[in-house]
């Protein structure tokens, strides 16, 4: 692995299973996950793009009008270009120029924002109404929960600050019901469960009236 590969590696935060010629492989990840575990999270317009020799293949740069930060004020609280791989092989992302709205995780090196495949991106308009609520609160709230992937029966919750996730069970698996439509949150004794919005759970907590 040349020196460039491994600074991608650990610039990103991706979790590769290989670097290959052929393919990008990530692990499913659930977007509370993404949102906690990213450094940025913004909603923004790609207005442009240049490729940029840096890296063994280019580096694709887009410049981007920011609609609206969820994460990341403190560490970038305005954005205006994003960064990735050119080679959709070491995970670049390609994203549509003057069409679409953006939902955008990346990290943040030396001044620069950075994405990928296997960060969590999404067009605005393909994004639920839990997922939009999830980013502009619930979310942050799950922060100190954890979700664990189930990929296999039987599973199981070993501590009181798990959620199972089984989206992959049943729709290896990704993006499944819960990814769409549940946030992990910590309820009244310090437990974490699935929370969708049918019914309040400690007002002290969320907002009572979430519906």
């Amino acid at each position: 692995m040349t020196p460039w590969l491994g600074l991608v590696v650990l610039l990103a935060g991706w979790s590769l299973g290989h670097w290959g010629a052929e393919a990008c492989t990530c692990s499913p990840s659930h977007p509370q996950d993404a949102f906690c575990n990213s450094d940025i999270v913004i909603r923004a317009k790609v207005v442009g793009k240049k490729l940029v020799k840096e890296g063994p293949f280019g580096t694709l740069v887009y410049t981007i009008k920011q609609m609206k930060m969820y994460r990341g004020f403190t560490k970038m609280p305005h954005v205006q270009y994003i960064h990735t791989e050119a080679s959709e092989s070491l995970c670049g992302l390609k994203l549509e120029v003057n069409k679409y709205q953006y939902l955008l995780t990346g990290r943040v090196y030396d001044g620069k924002v950075y994405t990928g495949l296997c960060n969590f991106v999404e067009r605005w308009d393909q994004l639920t109404l839990s997922q939009r609520k999830g980013l502009n609160y619930r979310y942050h709230l799950g922060c100190n929960c954890k979700i664990k992937s189930c990929y296999y029966l039987p599973c199981f919750v070993t501590s009181k600050n798990e959620c199972l996730w089984t989206d992959m069970l049943s729709n290896f698996g990704y993006p499944g019901y819960q990814s769409k439509h549940y946030a992990c949150i910590r309820q009244k004794g310090g437990y974490c469960s699935w929370y969708r919005g049918w019914a309040p759970p400690d007002k002290s907590i969320i907002n009572a009236t979430d519906p």
